[in-house]
């Protein structure tokens, strides 16, 4: 098991994807884009890294409804949809909420999103 990415809520995605690529190397992925959520976001891939961070933005939320700004949660590759379901269940039997999933995502992912015992996201995906 390794983390997979990091993501972090940002209101500027181009000035922040630029940012990363200026200052730490980074290349970003092709922008994703979901009209539904009105959601959009980037992966950045840093020199001799296998961990990722995702700048993710959403232009209908605005003020206190806009989710907080910073680290939006952190994410485990566990190797297989069969492993993200069965950690899933062994979570969620164990008490912990599910958020969402498991599902495969618009942009690809297999995921589901479990919180932590502090309410922080934990994403699960292959």
């Amino acid at each position: 098991m390794n983390i997979e990415h990091v993501a972090v809520w940002v209101h500027d995605l181009e000035r922040m994807r630029r940012f990363y690529e200026t200052y730490f190397g980074a290349s970003a992925n092709d922008k994703y884009t979901n009209r539904h959520k009105q959601f959009t976001s980037y992966f950045l891939t840093f020199p001799e890294s296998a961990c990722r961070l995702e700048l993710m933005s959403r232009s209908d939320i605005q003020g206190e409804a806009m989710p907080a700004l910073g680290w939006a949660h952190v994410a485990f590759a566990l190797g297989s949809a069969e492993a993200v379901d069965e950690l899933t269940a062994r979570l969620q039997a164990d008490g912990y909420e599910l958020v969402d999933g498991p599902r495969l995502t618009g942009d690809g992912y297999y995921e589901s999103v479990v919180h932590d015992p502090e309410r922080n996201k934990i994403e699960l995906t292959i």
